[in-house]
């Protein structure tokens, strides 16, 4: 077969920027998606759904060639392998280095071929689309008949799969959830899918599916999308923080960002290795997917009892001890740096210039220990009235701080000091700790307030 991809390619991201700059109302949606996200993380364990979720899958196959026509057999190996990867009973979970062992996630979801078609006819959930297109692109082609491609299934009710053939090496894209219906869902070229009938290596175990519908449920890639600046952010809190992607087989430990001893947790769905390298999610990736399901993906699905391994609502995720552990510390030590000063100084401006409406979702982003140069979120959720289309800096004559960045920032984004790294450390964490009492709502208000004042004095 020509042009077999020989690295991960995944053009989520790509994707993700080009909504931020034409589709209105898209980053307002991933706004309130992400604040709900960060809510979930504070308050691991409380998901709304009981046992395991049952998705109904509709695949559209579209096909040039009659080899392109893949097979029921190498559908069905996919949804097999779904479902292994989506409990955590996949054979090779056991080639998790002990170090991150303890971390291995059960999310819960399980996966179906529908079996009834939109006007409630039955169907086997595989669609065959006959097309003149030599290989489709990011550009969602694939998603539109009248592109050569195939329309969309309901996608409140349906996980829409295209698999096609995807041209210049590329494996595979999602689109995150709060994009428009008619293109919601996941693509995977034909050789990536499935382990059997056109799969070939080093991509024929179906991890690229695996992959890609991590994002579909609002899964980051593991590094952060930053390049290798150690400063990007998959908002988990279990997952290391690494310089970049990985990618073929790497081993244990694979040091970046002085994550040392452990390394990177290049073993996750979520980073571009082998489809062999590839084998577990995370339980904090695992506490954002299932937030999806609460949350934007809340229509899809249904619940169903789980058989077998189950690390399900009622475990102890580990960020309660560190929730636990702390408040008193952050209490105790912080506010005297951060909040008295500032309150002698404003307060009369912010009387006078009250914000009527505050956003539903408070502030989402909050670095990942061992980060060496600042926050940087290139493609990350913004706030409030922060424009998406690039970084918003509030500068004092010490302290430059970024709170907000979008499609324009790419790979650019702007860093701060270590110093207004350690600041913003202090502030979410006792934001946190307001926030398991229910009194976050006055730093939300002064943050919206800073912003509108931000606005006055900048134009």
């Amino acid at each position: 077969m020509a042009d077999l991809p020989t690295v991960r390619s995944c053009a989520t991201s790509e994707v993700h920027e080009r909504l931020l700059r034409t589709v209105e109302g898209y980053a307002d949606a991933r706004t309130n998606i992400e604040g709900q996200a960060w809510r979930a993380a504070m308050r691991p364990g409380t998901v709304g759904r009981s046992g395991c979720t049952l998705i109904p899958v509709v695949v559209h196959v579209v096909h040039r060639t009659n080899a392109e026509d893949i097979s029921l057999a190498q559908i069905q190996s996919q949804i097999d392998i779904l479902n292994d990867d989506y409990r955590g009973q996949n054979a090779d979970v056991s080639t998790v280095p002990s170090a991150f062992s303890g971390l291995v996630g059960d999310a819960r979801i399980q996966f179906e071929l529908a079996s009834t078609d939109p006007d409630g006819n039955p169907t086997d959930g595989i669609t065959r689309t006959r097309t003149n297109v030599n290989g489709f692109s990011s550009n969602d082609d694939v998603k539109r008949a009248a592109d050569g491609g195939a329309d969309a299934w309901p996608a409140d009710r349906y996980l829409n799969l295209w698999v096609c053939r995807l041209a210049g090496g590329l494996l595979g894209y999602a689109q995150f959830p709060g994009g428009p219906a008619a293109t919601d869902g996941v693509v995977v070229t034909h050789t990536g899918f499935g382990n059997t009938g056109t799969a070939a290596a080093p991509f024929d175990q179906g991890r690229t599916t695996t992959h890609e519908i991590g994002h579909w449920l609002n899964l980051r890639h593991i590094w952060g999308d930053d390049g290798t600046g150690c400063s990007g952010d998959d908002f988990v809190a279990d997952t290391p923080n690494q310089a970049g992607f990985n990618t073929g087989v790497p081993t244990f430990p694979s040091i970046s960002c002085s994550n040392g001893p452990n390394g990177d947790m290049f073993m996750n769905y979520m980073d571009y290795v082998d489809d062999a390298a590839m084998v577990m999610f995370s339980k904090g990736q695992v506490d954002r997917m299932q937030a999806a399901l609460d949350g934007p993906r809340s229509s899809i699905g249904s619940s169903t009892p789980c058989v077998g391994v189950d690390d399900g609502p009622g475990e102890k995720p580990p960020w309660k001890e560190w929730i636990k552990d702390n408040p008193k510390d952050w209490i105790k030590d912080n506010p005297k740096d951060w909040i008295k000063e500032p309150i002698k100084e404003s307060p009369k401006d912010w009387i006078k210039e009250p914000i009527k409406e505050l956003p539903k979702d408070p502030p989402k982003e909050f670095p990942k220990e061992g980060s060496k140069d600042g926050i940087f979120d290139p493609v990350g959720p913004v706030v409030g009235p922060i424009d998406p289309i690039g970084p918003v800096k509030l500068d004092t004559p010490d302290l430059p701080f970024v709170i907000g960045t979008g499609a324009g920032a790419g790979f650019g984004g702007q860093r701060r000091s270590a110093a207004a790294d350690a600041l913003r450390t202090q502030m979410w964490a006792l934001y946190n700790v307001l926030a398991t009492h229910g009194l976050e709502g006055s730093v939300a208000q002064g943050v919206q307030q800073a912003e509108a004042l931000y606005r006055q004095e900048n134009g």
